[in-house]
């Protein structure tokens, strides 16, 4: 039987998958693990993500994009009240078996894959659009419209994500780095998800937070 060629956009993924299985073998489960500079920043990435969460009362989170489980301990610490039913999603293997074995729990899954197996009432895709590598604009774009259609789909209240803010005029991105205009993918959520969009930027670094609802219950973000 001869193999199926993968698509571009599984390419895309495998890809993903080898880049942050590498920076775990390299910095371990650490915010550098997941290129991210520090924890008090990856704490605030999470805050403002969180936004979308009502902690009064049980909920489940898909977390998409999971790594080695930061967002757990996070709500360890600021929300430590709640009760939420947790599933991280991660395309590297290697990220799942190190959160398997640093978080356990009756309400706490992991899963490999590139999306969620199951619907929650929010979703968090944490940085997961930032780090482009060698792929072209366009197929990477493919990849950021698939998914905020996945989790548009999957998730029944709300779900937030960033992006890593188009520097200023007179200045270049970063190579490899996805750099996006807030107007670009709030205009994508309204028009292709039909949903209501609230944004979050100006809070100390170089990017903006989406939290997307369906119509009608943007007012509880």
């Amino acid at each position: 039987m001869t193999a199926t060629a993968p698509t571009e956009l599984e390419k895309t993924y495998r890809q993903i998958a080898e880049y942050y299985s590498r920076r775990l073998r390299r910095f371990g489960p650490t915010p550098f693990g997941v290129d991210w500079s520090c924890v008090p920043t990856q704490a605030l990435r999470f805050r403002k993500l969180l936004k979308i969460c009502d902690f009064d009362r049980p909920i489940s989170i898909n977390d998409v994009g999971c790594g080695y489980g930061a967002l757990l301990g996070y709500m360890a610490l600021y929300h430590s009240g709640g009760t939420v039913d947790y599933l991280g999603v991660d395309v590297s293997l290697a990220m799942v078996r190190r959160a398997r074995k640093l978080w356990s729990g009756g309400m706490i899954r992991f899963y490999h894959g590139w999306e969620s197996p199951r619907s929650a009432d929010y979703s968090i895709a944490s940085g997961i659009f930032n780090v482009m590598l060698d792929q072209p604009r366009p197929r990477w774009e493919n990849f950021i419209e698939r998914t905020l259609v996945h989790l548009g789909a999957t998730s029944r209240k709300a779900f937030a994500v960033n992006f890593v803010h188009e520097p200023e005029q007179g200045r270049e991105a970063t190579p490899g780095l996805y750099c996006a205009s807030p107007a670009q993918w709030i205009d994508f959520c309204e028009v292709r998800l039909g949903a209501e969009v609230s944004l979050i930027e100006g809070y100390g670094m170089s990017e903006f937070t989406l939290l997307v609802s369906p119509k009608g219950s943007a007012s509880n973000l």
